[in-house]
């Protein structure tokens, strides 16, 4: 069974405090990651016994609180205070080949993720299978490559409490300015590594 532990930025919040409230970050930081813990916790005890029908009621719980961990790992990596601007290299051309300009990209990543009703994340995702990249959301914690098969590159996470403290629930402002933070060199590391 994989271990896992508990993550963190890694940079101090204050560092993109225009763009996202350090106040908001610490909270979300610690709520992700501390109820994720707390809920898969309840794995390993209960994938041991033996009992099917106790595995089987835990997918709900362990696909929620698994998810959960695994997208907010990537969106804090995705973030940083040198982020914004645009890729360079091979992301670049990916996203010219695969949405016509990085601005088409950039409004249709902005539209998805807009559009998530409830709580979810907007994704750019790796397509292995067709060698293309894509854009997707998924609802609440669903993992993207568990729920669409897609390598994720971009999380964007917009559950309300990504950005209620500083937007309220204005979600498209709060898009507006994610874009500022993000770190392509993580983004990247992130497509290249799901090429090989």
């Amino acid at each position: 069974m994989p271990s896992f532990k508990n993550g963190s930025l890694q940079h101090n919040a204050a560092a993109i405090l225009s763009y996202c409230a350090t106040r908001k970050l610490s909270l979300h930081l610690r709520a992700a990651l501390g109820g994720a813990f707390a809920g898969r916790s309840l794995g390993p005890y209960h994938l041991t016994r033996r009992d099917v029908t106790a595995q089987v009621a835990l997918q709900p719980a362990i696909k929620f609180n698994g998810g959960g961990h695994i997208n907010h790992s990537i969106f804090w990596t995705n973030l940083s205070p040198n982020g914004g601007g645009e890729p360079e290299g091979e992301l670049l051309e990916a996203i010219k080949r695969d949405f016509g300009s990085f601005k088409n990209f950039k409004e249709k990543l902005t539209a998805v993720s807009v559009g998530v009703q409830g709580s979810g994340w907007g994704w750019l995702g790796f397509n292995k299978e067709q060698g293309r990249l894509q854009i997707a959301a998924c609802s609440n914690q669903d993992p993207l490559q568990g729920t669409t098969g897609l390598i994720p590159l971009l999380g964007i996470d917009v559950w309300e409490h990504a950005y209620y403290l500083q937007y309220k629930n204005v979600r498209p402002d709060y898009l507006k300015a994610i874009w500022n933070v993000i770190s392509w060199e993580n983004v990247t590391a992130r497509y290249m590594a799901g090429k090989k």
